[in-house]
């Protein structure tokens, strides 16, 4: 259970910080140093990378004590997929890996609602970057120096009413709804396919290893979409703000409805995670089988 917890709570991490990066678009049309947003939006990144390093293994080991404990309640030469003591894990493995993905929308959302906050956060960092242009100066400065970092946060850090989640929902849309749509599903598609493909491993336990590295098959498509889609799409947007062809507000508006679109594909990976994991059982068994 312990280690369970672990995983969903990095989990939420990483979705959290990877929901803050819609934050950057806003920010860097404000202060016209879209570049420099980007840039220091890395410095926090690198939480989430090690956040990932650490929930990987985690979680592959939930699903290797699973298949243990199937096959020693199976015994040697037994059918283990018709034991039922494994269909048992199975179904506990079920309930476990959608606690994830439950944390990735908890992590979604809460990076949802800091954004704006965020959009400030950015805005006075790239700020105090160009008076002291260096990101280890610019943290030291923070972090040892209370006074500046105590009236940053209190000029910062604050949650947004619901007034303004009622304001932006009522504003008419700007922004095209296609990408918005395509946001959804390649959202749903990341969060579950790693997911996915572990329980894959667990139903086709003799070659998991071939199921679980099939996962980059299926982010290659999601990622297709968004490199031709999501991304120009966002991108064009902000250019235009840039180039002032565009309100600012276009771009907050898009910030809003990227970060509702990604909760809602946390979502729609619950509807996906177990027919892709058959799926991608299937697609193992006809690799393992000789069929390619």
């Amino acid at each position: 259970m312990d280690r369970l917890i672990a995983v969903v709570v990095l989990t939420a991490v990483i979705h959290l910080i990877n929901t803050l990066i819609y934050a950057v678009r806003p920010a860097g049309v404000i202060t016209k140093r879209l570049a420099t947003a980007y840039s220091l939006f890395n410095v926090i990144f690198l939480i989430a990378q090690t956040a990932n390093m650490l929930q990987a293994p985690l979680l592959s080991s939930i699903i290797e004590h699973a298949i243990v404990r199937g096959q020693e309640a199976a015994g040697a030469g037994a059918n283990l997929l018709q034991n039922t003591v494994y269909q048992q894990e199975l179904g506990v493995l079920d309930i476990q890996i959608r606690t994830v993905i439950l944390g990735a929308t908890l992590g979604t959302l809460i990076g949802g609602i800091f954004i704006p906050t965020f959009v400030t956060v950015f805005t006075r960092g790239i700020d105090l970057f160009d008076q002291v242009k260096s990101v280890p100066k610019m943290i030291g400065l923070v972090l040892f120096s209370p006074r500046k970092a105590a009236k940053m946060a209190r000029a910062t850090f604050n949650i947004p009413s619901s007034q303004y989640f009622r304001r932006a929902m009522c504003e008419k849309l700007t922004i095209p709804r296609k990408f918005l749509v395509l946001n959804i599903i390649v959202t749903g598609v990341y969060t579950t396919s790693v997911l996915s493909s572990l329980y894959a491993g667990a139903l086709f336990p003799e070659f998991r290893a071939t199921a679980t590295l099939l996962s980059g098959i299926i982010n290659g498509i999601a990622t297709i979409l968004f490199a031709t889609v999501v991304d120009p799409t966002a991108a064009g947007i902000t250019d235009q703000a840039l180039r002032e062809e565009r309100p600012e507000q276009d771009v907050q508006q898009m910030s809003f409805y990227l970060a509702v679109t990604r909760l809602l594909g946390t979502l729609l990976a619950q509807l996906f995670f177990v027919p892709a994991a058959y799926v991608i059982k299937y697609v193992a068994e006809v690799i393992a089988k000789g069929g390619f």
